[in-house]
């Protein structure tokens, strides 16, 4: 792990989240002690169940109007 001061922290953010998001975290310090850990953010991709959305889509009832007049019901308060 890397320790860089705040100061520098601070004209290299770019540089340092690259860093971290390789999978080098970056220690920053601020008078010589540690305050902070720039660390790499673990990402969870789950698969779409695609048979649940169809499912779900199915099971939705049908606009009676269109897109365009809906947003502009919403839009101008007429309704909702």
């Amino acid at each position: 792990m890397s320790t860089v001061n705040l100061a520098y922290a601070k004209a290299h953010l770019s540089e340092l989240v690259a860093q971290a998001e390789a999978g080098k975290p970056v220690c920053i310090t601020r008078r010589g002690k540690p305050v902070a850990r720039l660390t790499a953010v673990e990402r969870q991709h789950r698969p779409i169940n695609l048979s649940a959305l169809k499912a779900l889509t199915d099971a939705m009832p049908m606009q009676g109007e269109s897109a365009r007049d809906f947003l502009r019901q919403m839009r101008d308060g007429s309704r909702y």
